[in-house]
């Protein structure tokens, strides 16, 4: 649904709540996908959101919570009655239900677990333990299992028999009479397998697994190098405890990519929801602003100690935002790039030197087109072909050293146990500032002087 449907049909919803015409609206909400339910319910104000997501019933509106950004869903979930919002629960996956049960206050929380199914309660009290950020915080207690000693025909029961409490086969878990996971046999093998094969003629036996310890970010990972759809979650006796599905995965790898851009930006994920406190998000930030803060102090020092060279010749002036600008971006795409390597885990040490020597290279040409361009310009402009060449080569050498320092600083950073992703801005930004002036006066007054 592109964006001027969703505002067509929000205007109906609208207009029908308006005039309560309840069976209109039902008929709009069984014909919408609930993704498209929740962006229409999201541009609602308040009252309007509270009173078309009453309409819906329990499950589709299980499916449509779960669609909401974390900001919506905790907002909706404030006006809902503990007696409805257990009825919401009660339809979602252990794993989804665990998340929604994790953001409530304990009170209401103990009450909406004290309502669900009693299996259910279960499910979630044995999610609720692990950290959220981890396989076992996203992973779903429900899966097809049969001992590897069963035949397929047995295995093809057990999904019939499990299929309204799991929404997506995709796999069934083949384990030993211990419960250890020996083996998975894909959906379609089982369907081109015999009836009477056992499960153990026909299950695939190098299994990869994680245990419910391992972050959630090593699981995407490892998804989207294997090309998995599911990971089955083990114990310390690889017996199987639980399975992450590819969806989970892509909320996962959603998330850490909406932390990694507020971290560059110096922001918590507390800050996006505006939960903390000004005091409380000015102390998250202002340590990396002081670094700034300190480094265009020199900035400032290296200028004064060149005053008399800008005196002498006031066009030196004009170009500083150039050089600033060009160096500034040429470093935050280098280390754009490198933050990213590692976020993703690519490669090794040996991948980093292959890294710093491409991007010196692209700095190399880069630093020439632009260095050919200022050169260009000054040459037309002021008439000047010895201060062009001044000029051309303090850019050239300044976009070099920044990229190198946008390649190095994000492994030093990550090597020293600090994430690159919040702490790299500033030392860029600020290392730009100081030598990228030192480098361009410096030459500058060589220049000057030589005049004389």
């Amino acid at each position: 649904m592109d964006l001027q449907d969703r505002k067509e049909i929000t205007e109906n919803i609208s207009y029908l709540l308006h005039e309560q015409d309840i069976p209109k609206l039902k008929n709009i909400i069984v014909d919408t996908h609930p993704a498209d339910l929740a962006d229409i319910i999201r541009d609602m104000d308040d009252d309007e959101r509270n009173e078309m997501f009453k309409l819906l019933d329990p499950e589709t509106a299980s499916e449509v919570m779960l669609e909401f950004d974390d900001v919506t869903r905790e907002d909706l979930i404030k006006d809902l009655e503990t007696s409805r919002l257990s009825e919401i629960v009660n339809e979602m996956d252990s794993d989804d239900a665990t998340d929604v049960i994790a953001t409530l206050p304990e009170p209401v929380a103990n009450t909406v677990l004290s309502q669900i199914d009693t299996e259910d309660r279960v499910e979630v009290e044995k999610l609720l333990v692990h950290e959220e950020d981890t396989a076992g915080g996203i992973m779903a207690l429900e899966t097809v299992t049969v001992f590897d000693d069963q035949t397929v025909d047995d295995a093809i029961q057990v999904i019939r028999q499990k299929s309204q409490e799991i929404e997506h086969v995709y796999q069934v878990y083949a384990i030993d009479r211990e419960g250890r996971l020996v083996g998975i046999v894909p959906l379609k093998k089982l369907i081109l397998s015999s009836p009477e094969t056992l499960i153990r003629d026909v299950m695939q036996r190098d299994v990869i697994s994680v245990t419910a310890e391992k972050d959630q970010e090593y699981v995407a990972n490892l998804v989207s190098k294997y090309d998995l759809l599911t990971v089955p979650v083990v114990d310390a006796h690889n017996r199987l405890v639980g399975r992450i599905t590819i969806d989970d995965v892509v909320d996962v790898l959603q998330e850490e990519a909406n932390e990694d851009i507020r971290r560059m930006a110096g922001i918590s994920s507390e800050e996006a929801l505006q939960e903390t406190s000004s005091f409380r998000l000015s102390r998250n930030r202002l340590p990396w602003l002081f670094i700034a803060f300190v480094g265009e102090l020199v900035s400032a020092f290296i200028m004064s100690r060149f005053n008399a060279s800008l005196q002498q010749i006031i066009t030196l002036s004009f170009f500083v935002p150039v050089i600033m600008a060009m160096g500034g971006n040429s470093g935050i795409q280098a280390s754009t790039i490198v933050v990213r390597s590692i976020a993703m885990d690519e490669g090794g040490a040996s991948n980093r030197w292959d890294m710093l020597y491409r991007e010196f290279r692209v700095a190399l040409i880069n630093g020439l087109t632009f260095a050919t361009l200022i050169f260009a310009i000054i040459y037309f402009w002021l008439h000047q072909p010895l201060f062009g060449l001044v000029v051309s080569f303090a850019l050239m050498f300044v976009i070099v050293f920044s990229v190198v320092v946008g390649t190095i600083i994000p492994v030093v950073l990550h090597r020293m146990k600090f994430d690159p992703a919040i702490a790299t801005g500033p030392f860029i930004t600020t290392s730009n500032d100081v030598f990228g002036l030192l480098i361009y006066f410096s030459m500058a007054a060589a220049y000057l002087k030589w005049l004389q």
